[in-house]
C-alpha cells in the first residue's frame, strides 16, 4: 500500500543486512533507491542508483550531497550505516571511541546537514529516518556505540523540531539485536549465544533485518505524515520487559 511514486530515497550502509532489506522493501514500494556504501561493496540491482564512498570522508559526503542536490531532491534519507566492536568499557580505546562516534553519529549528522537545504519545502514533504539501537536506551555493552546512537536520537529530535516548519520530518527506528552478519564474530566465539540471548526477548528471538526495514520505510513514507520527533522500537519486546527478573520471581 505504500507507494513512493518513483521519488528518490537515499540509503546508507545499503550493502549490509539491514541495508539490503531496505533496498528490497523500498524497491517494492516504488521508490527510486539511491544506495550508498563503501568502495568494493555490491550495490547491483534493477533500478538502483549506486554510490560508493566512505562516510568517514567529509569531502566525499559533501560531494555526494552536492550531486544529489543537483537533481531531484530526495523524498527521504535513511541513515543506516553503523558498526561496533568495542564491547565493554575496557575495550574503548581513544581510537575506538573516535571511530565509533564518527561512523555511528557524526557521519549521519553531517550527511543530513548537507542534504537539508535541498529537502526543504517539497510539496509532499520529506523525511529523515535514523537507524538507532536499544543501546541508546539502556546499557547492553558497546558503550561507544551506545553513546553515538544516543547522540543520533538527539540529532533526530533537533531536525524534527527545527525543520518541521520546512516540511521535514525526522524519526528513529530502535532495533534490538538484529540477526545479521555482525553476529558472526560472536557466534564463532560462542555458538550457543543466539539461544541464550533469545531468552531475553518476549518474542524469544532476535529481530530480522526486514522487520527493521519495514518500520524505517513506513516512517519515511507519506503513511507517517503526522509522525515526527519520535522513536519506534523494533526490538522483539526487549525494552518493554525484564524476562530474567520475571523468571527469578515467578513460580
Amino acid at each position: 500500500m505504500i507507494d513512493f511514486g518513483g521519488r528518490s530515497v537515499v540509503v546508507t550502509g545499503a550493502a549490509g543486512g539491514v541495508g539490503s532489506a531496505l533496498v528490497a522493501v523500498l524497491s517494492a514500494c516504488a521508490a527510486r533507491v539511491v544506495a550508498c556504501d563503501r568502495e568494493g561493496t555490491d550495490l547491483t540491482g534493477a533500478g538502483i542508483e549506486a554510490h560508493h564512498f566512505d562516510l568517514l570522508d567529509d569531502a566525499a559526503v559533501a560531494a555526494f550531497a552536492k550531486r544529489v542536490g543537483e537533481r531531484a531532491a530526495p523524498m527521504a534519507v535513511i541513515s543506516n550505516a553503523g558498526w561496533t566492536r568495542a564491547e565493554t568499557l575496557a575495550d574503548v580505546s581513544t581510537a575506538a571511541l573516535d571511530h565509533e562516534m564518527d561512523l555511528n553519529f557524526r557521519s549521519a549528522a553531517l550527511l543530513s546537514q548537507a542534504l537539508l537545504p535541498v529537502m526543504r519545502n517539497q510539496p509532499q514533504g520529506a523525511a529523515f529516518v535514523f537507524i538507532s539501537s536499544v543501546n541508546a536506551q539502556a546499557h547492553f555493552g558497546n558503550p561507544a556505540y551506545a553513546a553515538a546512537k544516543a547522540a543520533l536520537n538527539a540529532w533526530m529530535r533537533a531536525i524534527a523540531t527545527e525543520e518541521g516548519r520546512n516540511g521535514i520530518r525526522a524519526n528513529a527506528v530502535i532495533p534490538g539485536s538484529i540477526r545479521t552478519g555482525a553476529w558472526e564474530h560472536r557466534l564463532a566465539h560462542k555458538p550457543e549465544i543466539l539461544a541464550a540471548v533469545g531468552k531475553l526477548y518476549p518474542l524469544g528471538r532476535l529481530v530480522e533485518p526486514v522487520e527493521v526495514a519495514r518500520a524505517a520505510v513506513f516512517l519515511a513514507s507519506p503513511f507517517a505524515s503526522g509522525i515526527t520527533g519520535t522513536t519506534l522500537n523494533v526490538d522483539a519486546g526487549l525494552m518493554a520487559s525484564n524476562l530474567p527478573f520475571l523468571d527469578q520471581i515467578g513460580d
